[in-house]
């Protein structure tokens, strides 16, 4: 029997035809991207200062990072975790390396991490008593974003994210961010961790301070919970340091990262301290896909290029002089910008007002940012953008703001 023939169409109808509707997309085709910029179906080039949220972090089909991958899928791409292979032995190293003595676990995805944590966290509320089911609360903060899997939207207090899918996981609280009272007012005997991102990206590009992460240390200290942190965002350099806690030179118990880590192949990782590493044990967690021989030699790409190019001290330093510039717009702009929020790469524009149509009309200027909460747009450049990269963003975002409304 002969096979029906496709009917060929643009890929707006193939979207309005077969693609569930759960996302708001931009009426735009991407097919191409090289560094810094993307393509679209037409030919038009873009700034892209999206990094695919936050994950391109060596920008698009850099060639180290495809030769690695090419390489590998020729060799060996998947196999059980039942085996061991030299990439995830390698790569497990350097990000205790970066993260300090511990161990780590690879999954798929940022929100497979923060389950990951959720899980950790219950083990260690069952070592704290005894007694499963006991000390099981996990405190959070407002505005937070942990992922859609039922735990992580237990532990993300919005309502857009919640609706129509409680029951939600018992157990969490959430206090102020920055605010250490409001944290403490919510411990109590029945409390295993403390669970936060370092910079919120969702909600609006908000870094915890120093002060407040020292404080959740110590508190985390006096009533034996876990210090989770929640780096899928905001880590593998995009603030200018490794791990955007290691500005405040505070130690993590349990770190969640994901995203730029294996520039666009999909990767998730858990690190813990040995002491709460130990507690998964053979059967108590586990995965098919996470940590593949290909997964982990992307990712092994990506460190190798942040190191070899200096990438880090790169965001940091071009970061704080592009956050100088993007504050001017405050004073030149102050109808429209209220503030500047972020580090490295990773800039909040806060605006006056909603920020989607100046997302658009950024858009259709050439230059691609994404919205977040609190009136926000998220810039969000690959690490390799340089200072004439930064320096086009800044014009188009003044071109847009100074057009007549």
């Amino acid at each position: 029997m002969s096979q029906p023939s496709i009917v060929r169409t643009n890929t707006a109808e193939l979207y309005d035809a077969y693609v569930m509707k759960n996302y708001a997309r931009a009426p735009l085709t991407l097919v191409r991207g090289q560094g810094v910029s993307v393509w679209d179906d037409t030919g038009r080039e873009y700034l892209d200062f999206t990094s695919g949220v936050a994950v391109a972090a060596l920008g698009h089909c850099h060639p180290t990072w495809v030769e690695a991958i090419r390489r590998q899928a020729g060799e060996l791409i998947h196999v059980s975790n039942l085996f061991r292979h030299p990439n995830q032995g390698e790569l497990a190293r350097r990000i205790v390396q970066h993260a300090g003595p511990g161990r780590v676990f690879f999954c798929n995805s940022g929100t497979e991490a923060n389950e990951g944590l959720i899980k950790l966290a219950r083990l260690h509320g069952v070592r704290k008593t005894g007694e499963e089911g006991k000390c099981y609360k996990i405190i959070c903060a407002k505005q937070a974003f942990h992922g859609r899997t039922f735990g992580g939207m237990s532990a993300t207090p919005q309502e857009k994210i919640q609706k129509g899918f409680r029951p939600l996981v018992p157990g969490f609280s959430f206090g102020e961010l920055n605010n250490l009272q409001s944290f403490a007012d919510l411990v109590d005997a029945d409390t295993a961790a403390i669970f936060i991102e370092t910079v919120q990206g969702e909600g609006g590009v908000l870094p915890c301070t120093d002060e407040f992460l020292w404080g959740l240390r110590k508190l985390c200290d006096q009533h034996n919970l876990l210090l989770m942190l929640d780096e899928v965002q905001c880590g593998v350099g995009r603030t200018g340091d490794f791990y955007a806690f290691q500005h405040s030179g505070i130690r993590a118990d349990a770190i969640g990262m994901a995203k730029g880590i294996a520039n666009g192949f999909p990767m998730g990782a858990i690190w813990a301290a040995e002491k709460h590493a130990e507690l998964f044990t053979p059967g108590s967690h586990g995965t098919t896909f996470g940590g593949s021989p290909l997964a982990c030699a992307a990712a092994l790409a990506v460190l190798d290029v942040l190191a070899k190019d200096n990438l880090v001290e790169k965001v940091r330093t071009n970061g704080a002089a592009w956050k100088i510039e993007l504050e001017k717009l405050v004073i030149d702009f102050p109808q429209q910008v209220k503030t500047v929020t972020g580090r490295g790469y990773m800039i909040g524009l806060v605006l006056q007002s909603d920020p989607v149509p100046c997302v658009a009309a950024l858009r259709e200027a050439g230059l691609l940012t994404v919205g977040a909460g609190g009136n926000s747009i998220r810039l969000l450049p690959p690490l390799i953008a340089t200072k004439e990269h930064l320096d086009r963003a800044t014009a188009i975002i003044r071109t847009v703001l100074g057009r007549p409304t």
